[in-house]
């Protein structure tokens, strides 16, 4: 069966909302959600996540074919948008639904 864009977008929240929890438990920050789309100058898909005082711009995806040039493009680019230290992307791991075993995407620069 193929995803109408409502069933996608309904997906890419439900898999933002298991990131964005299972982070502020496995670091223990109350301060990581959610982020409210912005358009233009998207800032990532989750907040509140921070290597030291430097802040993680977070791209998630749930999809069936991965674009990995795209994704990290998108990703390095809000975390330009966000002055954030570096971009990565989450992407959807078929067969769990363990937020912790999802997939970690970025490029060494």
């Amino acid at each position: 069966m193929t995803r109408s864009r409502a069933s996608a977008k309904a997906a890419g929240a439900r898999f933002e909302r298991l990131i964005a929890d299972g982070l502020a438990e496995a670091l223990d920050d109350d301060r990581i959600d959610r982020r409210v789309k912005t358009g233009a100058k998207d800032r990532g898909d989750i907040g509140g996540v921070r290597i030291g005082h430097h802040r993680l711009a977070i791209e998630c995806k749930d999809t069936a074919t991965q674009k990995l040039p795209e994704w990290t493009r998108e990703a390095q680019l809000e975390a330009r948008n966000d002055g954030a230290l570096i971009g990565v992307v989450i992407a959807k791991r078929r067969g769990t639904t363990d937020p912790m075993s999802q997939w970690v995407h970025l490029t060494v620069g």
